[in-house]
């Protein structure tokens, strides 16, 4: 009974080291059925090569281990938290969650930098700064870590005001990067996008642009709503 999501999660869990996201094992995408609220998950510590659609783990919404062999990841308790506030209290259209140790993105997440909006690839996909969260406090990480992970990232979006739908990437400080998507490979698309965004962003730094400094809003809005507006005209229609 769910085949479906132990595929999508494998097929997105082999693109982390393919779109070079991740060395070892250092990356796990997890792929949500809403209806059943379970989720398939890559199993703790496995290299990719050895993973198959049969060794995802599926784990519910408060991170009980439901079916598999293996232990799911060390991050699962993140990816449960996550689906069950954003995807079903919420309300938001999460179907795959990524979280990896991409260079750049961590390099940012390091210094604790929210990733400035200086360019029009970042406006294409957000119109926001990549949000950055705090350390976690020594309570958080000595009670139950990844969960307070999760916790703190919502406790996040809500005190800054994002909305999940539409902000779909952020950087935990001092450890790295999770995105979200409508299902596990657009969850991946994302985490690309916000490994790349965190690149060129690093270069742009280095080429003498502040922290302050961003692109004009009208470009912002331009390049966000040709692709996500309700006048979009970006590809080749629905």
């Amino acid at each position: 009974m769910y085949e479906d999501i132990k595929q999508a999660a494998y097929e997105a869990n082999m693109l982390i080291p393919a779109n070079n996201l991740a060395l070892y094992t250092w990356g796990n995408v997890s792929a949500f059925d809403k209806d059943k609220a379970v989720f398939a998950i890559k199993p703790s510590g496995v290299p990719y090569p050895e993973l198959t659609p049969d060794s995802m783990v599926i784990v519910d919404v408060e991170g009980n281990k439901v079916e598999g062999k293996l232990n799911p990841s060390s991050d699962t308790p993140t990816h449960a938290v996550l689906y069950k506030v954003f995807g079903l209290e919420k309300g938001a259209e999460i179907g795959g969650i990524i979280h990896t140790h991409s260079t750049f993105a961590v390099s940012w997440a390091q210094a604790c930098k929210s990733v400035p909006l200086y360019g029009t690839t970042h406006a294409d996909h957000l119109q926001k700064d990549i949000p950055c969260t705090p350390y976690l406090s020594e309570a958080a990480v000595k009670s139950a870590y990844e969960l307070e992970t999760g916790l703190q990232i919502i406790k996040y979006f809500e005190e800054k005001g994002l909305n999940p739908s539409e902000v779909n990437m952020v950087l935990c400080g001092g450890h790295g990067p999770f995105a979200w998507g409508k299902n596990a490979d657009k969850a991946v698309y994302n985490g690309t996008v916000l490994e790349e965004i965190c690149k060129m962003a690093s270069f742009t730094r280095l080429n003498g642009a502040s922290m302050d400094d961003r692109l004009p809003e009208y470009i912002i809005n331009k390049h966000y709503e040709r692709k996500h507006g309700p006048n979009s005209y970006y590809g080749q229609g629905k």
